[in-house]
């Protein structure tokens, strides 16, 4: 089963096995207005915790987007290049930015489930 952890930045990541599948949330999506541009990472590219790993341009502003965990760039949604405002549409599910080969299944604990992370979102 997949497990989703949220940060305070505002992304989640999907745990499946040793892969993690990881975005910005709905909330970020929603902060920053029309996404008209997502530049990824290469494939290929180490990642440490709180790397920025992704970038999304929106009409509002440009947000980097942080590594969530520490792992290797497997795959890339390479269907944003032409459709950046599916991350507005689906944030956390065909909105996905990477995928990545988890290097430390431990860093996951720190991260918020997905109750925590309403109530945090509800501070702001």
């Amino acid at each position: 089963m997949a497990t989703t952890g949220y940060t305070k930045d505002h992304e989640w990541v999907r745990i499946d096995g040793d892969t993690a599948i990881m975005g910005i949330t709905a909330y970020a999506a929603e902060q920053l207005g029309d996404v008209v541009f997502v530049e990824l990472p290469e494939v290929g590219k180490a990642l440490k915790k709180g790397d920025g790993g992704a970038v999304v341009e929106s009409v509002k502003a440009a947000s980097d987007v942080y590594s969530p965990i520490s792992g290797e760039v497997l795959e890339v949604n390479g269907a944003l290049d032409a459709s950046p405002q599916t991350v507005n549409e689906a944030p956390e599910t065909d909105g996905w930015l990477m995928k990545l080969k988890m290097a430390d299944a431990g860093e996951v604990d720190g991260l918020m489930d997905e109750a925590a992370y309403k109530d945090f979102v509800a501070t702001l």
